[in-house]
């Protein structure tokens, strides 16, 4: 039950890599579909940074959620875990109140998973 709970962790980073280079490389079409934003507004050079800028915090947190799985363990790799997945959470509600509703799902829900087999299933 480790493993897949890592997995499921594992997945919840690439998903915000995943997030990162639609914030910092998609067109501007894709990223107004994918984020629910006029395409006038992407299309914004003061939103493209903002995006860009966004893209280099979701892509570093995958990054740092994927490195913590390669070089902690136990008890360690378990509170800094919870400590992500909670922060991911958080992130996702308030894109949820903020920005779109769909956030609280695509990003809030996954990570809640995730957390809930860290607590339960991850030793």
């Amino acid at each position: 039950m480790q493993i897949l709970t890592l997995f499921v962790v594992a997945l919840v980073a690439l998903e915000h890599i995943g997030i990162a280079g639609l914030e910092m490389f998609a067109k501007p079409e894709q990223q107004a579909n994918a984020f629910d934003m006029p395409l006038d507004f992407v299309k914004d050079p003061h939103a493209k940074v903002a995006l860009a800028n966004q893209g280099i915090y979701n892509g570093l947190l995958g990054i740092l959620i994927l490195m913590m799985i390669l070089f902690f363990t136990g008890t360690t790799l378990k509170i800094i875990l919870i400590m992500l997945m909670l922060y991911v959470i958080i992130v996702a509600v308030y894109g949820a109140i903020t920005a779109s509703k769909k956030i609280i799902f695509l990003q809030g829900l996954p990570a809640l998973v995730a957390l809930i087999l860290v607590l339960f299933f991850y030793r």
